[in-house]
């Protein structure tokens, strides 16, 4: 129970009397006799003694109409709808009628009625107390003396859809009424002068519940504002209950007989008269004298404080309407109280109570006042607290304007090492509230440190993922600058700063296994590009497992593809034993590694082998250097280069016999004066290249040493093979002094002996062509000058007997006609004879053509001024090209490739000519 005189008291309404309309200053006066009264879709409405309902708007025009014959005793007007509920006589005695009323629709100038019926459903009569209408038009509820509810169900504005019943009966006088809607749960509050119930209208059969056996005058009950919470108010004459549907709330302490209540936008409106000996009516009202005062008080019953209170002369009612509480009195004036702003009131309450923040801000909470306005309380309060000392209260009021305050202005404040906890407190909200900077945060993480509270410390950093409010790498920084390494390790691995984490690792805690182990967790991406920062680190003090990490990493790295092996070579620079075995595993696991490898490992394995003492072991490395050359991943002059470098021998021979560089392998034994395997070069490779051979000789012909065995196996394999003109055999060897002539005397005699046999054998052939040639010339004078006798008995094609007609030729080959038609080519030659015939004629015809093209070459090549540009032009056309033989006929050859030779020796004069 709350105590009204512990309340503080405020003025946050301004009380004016109405003024009339016009312009003469007078105060409005209300119609005489009103007897009901009610507001709402922007009028006030009254009823009088007279039957006449008046409507007053706010520019205090008024408008009336006759509703009844008697008497209007009282009005409902719906809030959300033009619906307007009467009650009153048409008629002398007990018979009251309620009529519903559409003000927006007309009927002969007056309002629409649309329902008129009797209130009292049976025959008994009684008055009408209250009335209650619910705002969904489906339900009605009237309250009378006899202690009697009848409740209309339906459509309250038509007869013939609704119905009517006796919701509640009793002895006492119904004195309130009001329904509750919450969600699709609908309650009829019922007060009485010694009960209140409360009747569920959603159920079937109106359940009722007692909540009270206090009950309240006529006029003293109302229901707060409607919402899913709303409740009903009963004012009693020493307390003011509150009810939910199904039990009694708070009540408060608020003394004086009470005359009217009233509810609106969070005020409970009470009018009371504080008497000592009041005279009680049948209804529970009090006779008022006219000398007695009524007070008129307006609570805030969230904030608990009196918003206004003023003393009035035998008021009527209070109305709310255009924002504003009317007060009617019987003396005809109407007075407004007009709510002060949000703001004035805030001013009004600092300036009469000091330091009344609390109520400040649950007022201004209440009046809905936005986030900069309470802001500004807050920072009043904070500053106010501040300056008296109370720094822990302060920096709570400082918390509640983050958002609106500017964080420096607190910062500033409690920047003193005293207040650190306090600065703490605050930097600790504006990381909850995700509104720290990076300053912030570091200023955070040094008040912890200052403090060495490595609890706070610990559940800062260690807060959920979820709840993580500040920069993590700013966060990380600081706690390693200020030596807190296992806490910067702590939020770089569970934010995944990897960066920071190894970093920490091993620059500061030096836990290289530790980091090791780390980046083998990591993906892909992020393993590849640490192992490429720090993996010279690493390899340096962990070599065999940073090996086996990158093992891993470049040939099976789950899930993902595998690492480019020859970008981690560079890491192995001062360890070649974990590199050997790095690159072997990596030749041995992806046979098509990148070229790199192979040529690294190359050179391991070349350097291994040179500075090797064992012939044993030196053997099998020689061995394994070969290997690698034999790969087709390895690149040829990177590997001859090594080869040369490291004077591996076998190596060089192999790429220079590999890349088919014979004269390099010879000039290499050259070199390095291995005669024999000078000459043994020659044999394997002459084929190739026949230019060795003379090479060979002219080698051995610049050697003062006695070379005459390799002179003669040379001369010999030149001889058999007439690879060099014996002049120039001569030339050649005229250089070596050791050379006489009785190395070259057995191939000068075989040659020209193998000379002086050609001459025989071409003179023999002379010979031959020339009897062959006598024999045809007497041939052909024969066939000329005596008669040719045909003794043929077969045809030279079928071989069948001769029959007529037939066809004979002068070579002696005869044919049946037929035989001769079917396949002669033409008329005038012999089909036997025809192909070789032919051929001869194509021998003639090409000489003929070849001396023709020699003549105009000889003439071109002595007239022209360049006679290189003759030669190119013929070269280019393919005149040089190596011409083929062609056999003359049976017995004889001519060869048709002299051209060559021809050509080729009037270039030369030419050339001697010019010179």
């Amino acid at each position: 129970m709350a105590a009204f005189l512990q309340w503080r008291r405020f003025v946050f309404f301004d009380k004016e009397t109405v003024k009339d309309a016009g312009d003469n200053g007078k105060n409005f006066v209300l119609p005489v006799g009103i007897s009901a009264c009610d507001s709402g879709r922007g009028h006030i409405v009254l009823g009088d003694i007279l039957s006449v309902i008046w409507f007053l708007t706010r520019s205090l025009q008024l408008s009336s109409f006759q509703a009844y014959k008697l008497r209007v005793t009282h009005l409902y007007q719906l809030k959300q709808h033009s619906i307007l509920v009467t009650v009153g006589q048409d008629e002398q005695g007990i018979n009251p009628l309620v009529k519903v009323w559409n003000p927006d629709k007309r009927d002969s100038g007056n309002p629409l009625c649309t329902r008129i019926f009797p209130a009292i459903p049976g025959n008994k009569p009684t008055e009408v107390s209250c009335l209650s209408v619910h705002e969904n038009l489906n339900f009605m509820a009237i309250g009378f003396t006899d202690g009697s509810v009848v409740l209309t169900k339906g459509d309250i504005t038509r007869d013939r859809h609704s119905k009517t019943l006796t919701l509640h009966e009793g002895t006492c006088p119904i004195t309130g009424l009001a329904f509750r809607q919450q969600s699709k749960v609908t309650h009829l509050f019922v007060a009485t002068l010694e009960k209140v119930h409360c009747y569920t209208l959603s159920v079937k059969e109106y359940p009722k519940l007692e909540l009270d056996t206090h009950g309240c005058a006529l006029r003293c009950s109302a229901l707060t504002d409607p919402s899913q919470d709303s409740q009903f108010i009963v004012a009693g004459d020493e307390c003011v209950y509150l009810y939910q549907p199904d039990e009694r709330g708070p009540c408060f302490a608020f003394d004086g007989h009470k005359l009217l209540a009233h509810w609106h936008r969070g005020y409970l409106l009470l009018l009371t008269r504080d008497t000592k000996s009041p005279n009680k009516s049948e209804f529970g009202s009090r006779e008022t004298s006219p000398s007695e005062k009524q007070i008129l008080t307006i609570y805030d019953l969230d904030n608990k404080f009196i918003a206004y209170s003023a003393s009035f002369d035998d008021i009527i009612d209070v109305l709310a309407e255009w924002g504003s509480f009317y007060i009617l009195t019987r003396d005809g004036k109407m007075f407004v109280l007009q709510e002060k702003d949000t703001q004035t009131k805030l001013e009004v309450s600092f300036r009469s109570q000091k330091n009344l923040f609390v109520m400040a801000i649950n007022l201004a909470k209440s009046q809905h006042l936005d986030s900069d306005g309470l802001s500004e309380i807050f920072r009043q309060y904070g500053d106010h607290l501040y300056v008296k000392g109370d720094h822990d209260g302060a920096i709570q009021q400082y918390i509640r304007t983050i958002r609106k305050l500017e964080p420096s202005y607190v910062i500033r404040k409690f920047l003193d090492a005293q207040r650190i906890h306090n600065l703490t407190a605050y930097l600790q909200a504006l990381h909850r509230q995700s509104l720290a900077n990076a300053d912030h945060t570091t200023l955070l993480l040094n008040c912890y440190t200052k403090l060495k509270d490595s609890s706070k410390l610990e559940e800062f950093i260690k807060s959920s993922e979820s709840e993580v409010h500040f920069d993590v790498e700013i966060a990380i920084k600081v706690l390693r600058q200020a030596g807190y390494h296992s806490h910067a390790v702590f939020l770089a691995e569970r934010h995944q700063h990897h960066k920071w984490y190894l970093k920490i690792q091993l620059e500061d805690l030096k836990n290289y296994q530790e980091a090791l182990r780390y980046i083998g967790r990591l993906p892909f991406d992020q393993a590849e590009s640490n192992m490429k920062r720090y993996g010279k680190t690493l390899m340096h003090h962990v070599p065999d497992g940073t090996t086996l990490l990158l093992k891993g990493l470049c040939t099976d790295y789950q899930p993902s593809r595998d690492a480019n092996s020859e970008e981690f070579i560079s890491v192995f620079a001062n360890n070649p034993r974990e590199l050997r075995a790095f690159l072997e595993h990596m030749i041995e696991v992806e046979p098509f590694s990148s070229q790199g490898v192979y040529d690294t490992l190359l050179e391991l394995r070349l350097q291994d082998w040179a500075h090797e003492q064992d012939s044993e072991r030196k053997k099998v490395l020689q061995g394994a250097a070969l290997s690698l050359l034999r790969s087709d991943n390895t690149v040829f002059d990177k590997a001859l280069v090594l080869c040369q470098m490291h004077n591996f021998k076998e190596g060089v021979l192999y790429l220079y016999e590999k890349g088919k560089l014979y004269q390099q392998i010879m000039h290499y034994h050259m070199q390095n004066e291995e005669y024999g395997k000078v000459v043994e070069a020659c044999k394997r490779y002459g084929d190739q290249e026949v230019c060795l051979w003379e090479q060979a000789l002219g080698y051995f012909a610049r050697k003062e040493e006695d070379c005459k065995a390799y002179i003669s196996q040379v001369l010999e394999h030149i001889d058999q093979n007439n690879l060099m003109p014996p002049l120039l055999v001569v030339q050649t060897l005229a250089h070596n002094s050791t050379a006489t002539l009785s190395v070259i005397k057995d191939y000068l005699i075989n040659k020209l002996q193998r000379e002086s046999q050609q001459i025989e054998d071409d003179e023999r052939k002379i010979r031959q062509y020339r009897e062959e040639t006598a024999h045809l010339r007497a041939e052909i004078q024969e066939l000329r000058s005596s008669a040719k006798i045909f003794q043929k008995t077969k045809c030279s094609m079928c071989n069948s007997p001769l029959e007529l007609p037939s066809v004979h030729f002068l070579c002696s080959h005869s044919f049946h006609q037929h035989c001769f038609e079917s396949y002669a080519e033409s008329e005038a030659e012999c089909p036997t004879c025809t192909p070789e015939n032919r051929k001869v004629m194509d021998m003639l015809r090409a000489q003929d053509q070849k001396r023709d093209l020699h003549d105009h070459f000889t003439r071109q090549l002595r007239c022209s001024n360049d006679g290189f540009s003759v030669v190119a032009d013929y070269f280019g056309r393919g005149v040089f090209n190596k011409l083929t033989l062609v056999t003359d006929p049976p017995g004889s050859k001519v060869g048709v490739g002299s051209l060559e030779a021809d050509l080729q020796r009037d270039l030369l004069i030419h050339t001697k000519r010019n010179t």
